[in-house]
């Protein structure tokens, strides 16, 4: 095999376009240069369709998790009560942070590879009408689940005054969101993942609601505080400096999704979801989620009887193709395929023929050809114009 070349698809990183490669190659700028200055204001408006708003969405100098934590420490002050939904990994972050804050943590555990029923909130919340804010992770890349953050933030609305506050790392951008429609308050991501970008940026888009309890929070913050964010955007610059190159970047993945068309762009997620789930399936691989919880940008399938999870993974590593494995209690019993970003069908036929080879290999009863012949029924059965 070519040393140099191999398929990523691993729920993040995830690959970057060659146009924005080259975009990422321009010249420096100085942050507070106009030219600078005039990207920040038109990226923020860009950025508004992607995350459902109609305010401009900020944008800040680091990871996924730097958004997760300033959604927390821009909401709630010490002895607040706070609630969590977890269903993952992820979930599971978003209550460490919490819990670093000495807030007063209400956490609801749900079971690894299923999502949070509107029911299951609805009876939890009852029990903690004071919160102020609840945490809930749209995708939960540990387990491939997409919950249901529309219900659910209609249940937040029903049941307490609290602001619903949503986890989209691994999803915004190739799933629909909605911030003021949908009564979400603040939802954050990251740059890393369906927005194909490395690592680095990070957004956060905040409803009128969620303002008002940013003002009245007492909370220390610095670097992490929204309000310095929103004042600087409207000089059209940030408080802190940018990454620059990310946001000439970001400026070509705009222009992308653009082009192809936000329902577009859902619709291709979507497509390949169905694909690595049929091909899966027809290899007699056990997936971790049901279809009715099944996430567009990340699928976990478990191991098998004859084979492991990371001996699987090892052997498509010497294919050339990269796929990630479980996390915490799912370590070795799973691995996870990301298909999300700069990725298409046919890349979803490759990787179920590079898992169908490796199983082979681990002496799996597989029928070669079986996993590929499903997901092409499910690529045949789209028009290309619904893409």
């Amino acid at each position: 095999m070519l040393k140099d070349k191999f398929r990523l698809q691993i729920p993040g990183p995830t690959p970057i376009p060659p146009r924005v490669q080259q975009a990422m190659s321009r010249p420096m700028v100085g942050h507070r240069d106009p030219d600078c200055s005039r990207l920040v204001r038109d990226l923020s408006l860009r950025l508004a369709p992607v995350f459902g708003t109609r305010n401009p969405v900020l944008l800040l100098a680091g990871s996924g998790t730097s958004a997760l934590e300033a959604a927390a420490v821009n909401t709630l002050s010490r002895e607040d009560e706070a609630a969590v939904v977890v269903t993952g990994a992820f979930g599971d972050r978003f209550a460490n942070i919490l819990s670093s804050m000495e807030v007063t943590l209400r956490r609801l555990d749900i079971p690894w590879g299923t999502s949070c029923s509107p029911e299951e909130l609805t009876a939890f919340l009852k029990n903690y009408p004071r919160v102020k804010t609840v945490f809930l992770t749209y995708c939960e890349t540990s387990t491939g689940v997409l919950n249901p953050v529309r219900e659910l933030a209609a249940v937040v609305r029903e049941q307490t005054d609290a602001l619903t506050v949503v986890d989209g790392v691994s999803c915004i951008g190739g799933v629909p969101a909605g911030v003021e429609d949908w009564g979400i308050d603040i939802l954050v991501s990251g740059s890393q993942k369906a927005l194909m970008l490395p690592a680095g940026l990070a957004f956060a888009a905040i409803s009128d609601k969620a303002w008002k309890q940013i003002e009245a929070n007492p909370h220390p913050r610095f670097y992490l505080d929204f309000r310095k964010y929103r004042n600087s955007l409207q000089n059209a610059t940030t408080p802190f400096t940018p990454t620059v190159s990310l946001l000439f970047g970001l400026e070509e993945v705009l222009n992308m999704i653009e082009e192809e068309g936000l329902e577009a762009t859902f619709a291709r997620h979507r497509l390949m979801r169905d694909m690595i789930r049929a091909g899966m399936r027809a290899l007699g691989l056990a997936l971790l989620t049901d279809d009715r919880d099944a996430s567009p940008t990340v699928t976990a399938v478990r191991g098998g009887d004859s084979w492991s999870a990371e001996a699987l993974g090892k052997e498509l590593r010497r294919l050339g193709l990269r796929v990630a494995g479980g996390q915490q209690h799912l370590k070795g019993e799973i691995f996870r395929i990301g298909h999300m970003g700069y990725a298409d069908p046919l890349d979803m036929l490759t990787a179920i023929t590079a898992i169908e080879v490796a199983l082979a290999r681990l002496g799996a009863p597989v029928e070669p050809g079986a996993g590929t012949k499903a997901a092409e029924e499910e690529l045949i059965h789209v028009s290309s114009a619904d893409l």
